[in-house]
């Protein structure tokens, strides 16, 4: 029987995919189901799902759920590397050039976005040496950790980190939604999640594409935004693949 979570805490039953049960004597991690199905597995899991919702590894699960883990090499998975490469991005901007604020950066269906407030526009050879270093924090392998934190001191920690963009949307936050920071190294960002374990399950299959401009919030009338996109796959075979088709 796998191991407990957490003595004297009620039983959860797990349900795979394939109908077989796993029952825990307490809350158990999706980290922990994987390993109780084999190292194989633990070591290739980047996310779980639970009742269909994609989540953290680190999620606790203290009910009876269905439950499945997610590889990289399965279709779903691919919004989440995509998601975490903008997070990997926004964080070597930051490190590159610390004056630029960061807003968003969701996947797309090819990659992913991050939109910077910054007055001196991105060249190339910028966007080169912000793909340079991704590869670096890849390398690095940071744990990436999820944080609630209280509002108001979420505001407060964007407001002295002069990023006015993050601390202004918190207040478009429904009041019953927990504030979710994610911490990978010394970068901090809001978001919801979820997300990989740490950097270095990113792998290398990313390339950063070109800069536009766009809006905060999508509305002309707000400050012009740099939006900087790239691309990012699964291994490096379908992003050779794809950047072969644009040629």
């Amino acid at each position: 029987m796998p191991s407990a979570s957490e003595a004297g805490s009620s039983p959860v039953v797990i349900t795979l995919p394939d109908g077989a049960t796993r029952r825990f004597d307490g809350p158990v991690t999706g980290g922990e189901i994987a390993a109780s199905i084999g190292p194989g597995l633990a070591k290739a899991a980047i996310a779980v799902k639970v009742e269909g919702v994609p989540k953290d590894l680190s999620v606790r699960i203290d009910r009876d759920a269905k439950v499945s883990i997610l590889t990289r090499d399965l279709p779903e998975a691919l919004e989440i590397i995509r998601h975490d490469a903008s997070h990997i991005m926004a964080e070597a901007v930051k490190e590159l050039y610390p004056e630029t604020q960061v807003t968003f950066g969701p996947a797309t269906d090819t990659g992913f976005y991050y939109d910077f407030a910054r007055p001196t526009p991105f060249t190339p050879e910028d966007l080169a040496r912000i793909e340079a270093r991704m590869h670096e924090i890849v390398d690095r392998d940071e744990t990436i950790t999820r944080e609630e934190w209280a509002r108001d001191q979420a505001v407060e920690f964007f407001a002295e980190q002069g990023e006015k963009y993050k601390a202004e949307w918190i207040h478009e936050i429904p009041a019953d939604e927990a504030i979710s920071l994610y911490r990978q190294g010394k970068f901090v960002d809001l978001c919801a999640g979820p997300h990989l374990p740490s950097t270095g399950r990113l792998g290398h299959a990313f390339k950063l594409m070109k800069v536009a401009g766009a809006y905060w919030r999508g509305d002309a009338r707000n400050a012009q935004l740099q939006r900087v996109y790239g691309t990012a796959w699964a291994n490096e075979k379908e992003l050779k693949q794809y950047l072969f088709q644009l040629e």
